[in-house]
C-alpha cells in the first residue's frame, strides 16, 4: 500500500469516528467523542468525554508499547456528587486540572450521582 493510499485510509477512519459520541471502552456508562488526533509530530489525541448519571470507571492502567503516555484531563462540567478523578501519584492536580500519566498510575472516576460530568481529554505519547 503506498503512502498516499494509507494517508487517505487514516483519514477517512478519523473521519467516519470523529465528532461522533461512541459508548468508553472500559462498558461503565461514559461517551468519549473524538476531536482530534495526529500522528505526527508527537503522537496524540483529544476527546470529549460524557459521565451521564451513574457512569464511572473502574480502576485500571493505559499501557502503551513504546514510550511514556501523558494526559491532561480539564473538566468542563462537574455532577453535583461523585464522579471524582482518583490517581494516587498525578504529575499535577487541582479541582478542575488533572495532568498524570495513564500508563504508569492506576486511575479511575469515582461514580457519577446527580447530573453529569464533562472532562475535555488530550492525551500524548512521548518517546
Amino acid at each position: 500500500m503506498s503512502f498516499a493510499t494509507t494517508r487517505t485510509a487514516r483519514w477517512r477512519g478519523y473521519l467516519s469516528t470523529a465528532f461522533r459520541w461512541q459508548r468508553g471502552r472500559q462498558g461503565s456508562g461514559y461517551d468519549k467523542m473524538l476531536l482530534f488526533t495526529a500522528r505526527w509530530p508527537i503522537p496524540f489525541d483529544s476527546y470529549l468525554i460524557r459521565y451521564p448519571d451513574g457512569a464511572y470507571i473502574p480502576p485500571h492502567t493505559d499501557p502503551v508499547q513504546d514510550g511514556r503516555h501523558y494526559r491532561l484531563n480539564i473538566i468542563l462540567k462537574s455532577p453535583q456528587a461523585g464522579g471524582e478523578f482518583v490517581c494516587a501519584t498525578p504529575i499535577y492536580a487541582t479541582r478542575r486540572i488533572k495532568l498524570f500519566r495513564p500508563d504508569a498510575c492506576e486511575h479511575s472516576v469515582t461514580r457519577v450521582e446527580g447530573g453529569s460530568r464533562y472532562v475535555l481529554s488530550v492525551g500524548w505519547i512521548r518517546k
